[in-house]
Parts: C-alpha cells; structure tokens; sequence
C-alpha cells in the first residue's frame, strides 16, 4: 500500500557523474594573460591573477564555485576586479553535464558540458547566440590544471581569449 508522501518525486541521488566532475572543480589560484581585444573591441592585453573556490551544494548534486581576479595592464596599473558565480552538475534528463554562470557584468549564460579523460569542456547550449563561450579545463598534473576561455562571436570560430595555469590552493600554492 502507497501513501500519499510516495507520490512526490524525489530528488536525484548525485552519482559517478558528479565524483567525475569534481576533480575538476579544486580551489586554485591562478596567473596568465587576457590578449589584446578579449575584453571586447579596443580593449588592451593584461595580465590577471585569480582564484576560485568551490563547494558541493544539495546534498552533493551540484558544485558551486566562485571566481574572483584582478586585472592589469602590462605597466603594472590595476584595472578592474572580475567576479563570476558558477553551478555545474550532471542533468540526468539531458544526460549531460550542466553550468549556469553569472559575472559582475550582468553576463548570464547556461552551458553544455562533457568529460574527455583529463578534459573538461562547457559550451553555451544556445548555438545562435550572438556570443557563445567554450571553456576547458586540462588537468596535466595532480597539481597544474590549464584553464583556457574561448568566444565566437555571431556563428564565428571560436578564438582564445584567456589561458591560465591553475594551481590547486590545497597544494601549498595558496
């Protein structure tokens, strides 16, 4: 016999998706270069530094992170301080990898995600946005992760506009 309480759907139980996921997703610190035009048309080449910081939310059925980092000129002059909050998980109806972002500059976007051994890759869902990212996450070396940015704007190739060697701040880098 059922009761009325074994009606309501229960919510999912995070699996081997989510173990896979986090290893990407480790608190780091991070330093390397923005080019010339990345930040949107005219603007400079700088460089940055960052770190993220990340933690299971829902009983473990998403990873959230948060992303801070400073950017300067190639003389030294600082220039803004970028923020960025991140959840990302394993979507069991799309059967696939899912992150929302949103950044201090009112930029929101929904992303696609998938894993290829050391590889982690997340693409904006919607294939005719005017501006569509795609962000990899290399893990080289327990200790070294290579995090690259790359846009294409209205249907075009997509272009690197960041690279940065990550370091996990729960390695003696922080």
């Amino acid at each position: 016999m059922s009761t009325l309480t074994d009606t309501v759907p229960k919510p999912i139980t995070p699996g081997a998706e989510m173990d896979a996921l986090a290893r990407f997703h480790r608190d780091v610190r991070w330093d390397g270069v923005i080019r010339a035009g990345g930040m949107g048309p005219g603007s400079p080449r700088m460089t940055a530094t960052g770190h993220g910081h990340h933690r299971s939310i829902q009983d473990g059925r998403w990873i959230m992170g948060d992303y801070e980092q400073d950017q300067y000129l190639p003389n030294g002059t600082f220039v803004l301080r970028w923020q960025l909050h991140w959840v990302a998980g394993w979507d069991p109806a799309a059967q696939e990898y899912r992150a929302t972002i949103a950044d201090c500059y009112g930029h929101t976007d929904v992303l696609r995600g998938w894993i290829d051994g050391d590889l982690l890759t997340f693409q904006t869902i919607d294939d005719h946005a005017p501006v569509r990212i795609r962000l990899f996450w290399h893990v080289e070396q327990p200790d070294r992760i290579i995090w690259r940015n790359e846009v294409s704007v209205h249907q075009g190739p997509f272009e690197l506009i960041e690279r940065y060697v990550c370091r996990p701040i729960d390695q003696g880098s922080g």
